[in-house]
């Protein structure tokens, strides 16, 4: 049986996540196979800066992001498997899964073209059994 944190817990761990990530930190997206947590980067598709307040408060153990500005042009083609949060600084923050439905980050496509546009609309993380 897996642990079970009270709403209050899982808010105030979420919230920690934005304190970590600070102002202005940066959303990677990658191809090939994820590395171990916050190992060697693969080929670095695009990469998108995130709002100056990563985010609200939690609130019922969801963390939702605030804005995110577009890559207005992607940095290599390929197709898009997993994603890193890093501080403006770059230091690594949280790593992800991506695909199109059902991953930790949905993108319309996976298909990543060199100098097209990358977006996402919205970003929300749930805390343990939320």
């Amino acid at each position: 049986m897996a642990l079970a944190y009270s709403t209050a817990l899982r808010n105030t761990m979420l919230d920690a996540i934005t304190s970590t990530v600070g102002a202005s930190g940066l959303l990677r997206i990658y191809d090939g196979s994820r590395p171990a947590t916050g190992g060697t980067a693969t080929t670095l598709l695009a990469e998108l800066t995130l709002n100056a307040t990563f985010a609200g408060s939690a609130a019922s153990g969801v963390l939702t992001l605030n804005a995110i500005t577009s890559d207005t042009s992607a940095n290599a083609t390929g197709t898009a498997t997993w994603f890193r949060i890093v501080t403006s600084g770059g230091t690594f923050v949280i790593d992800g899964n991506v695909g199109t439905s059902g991953s930790d980050l949905n993108l319309n496509t996976t298909s990543i073209v060199s100098g097209a546009t990358v977006a996402v609309t919205s970003f929300t993380i749930t805390g343990g059994n939320a």
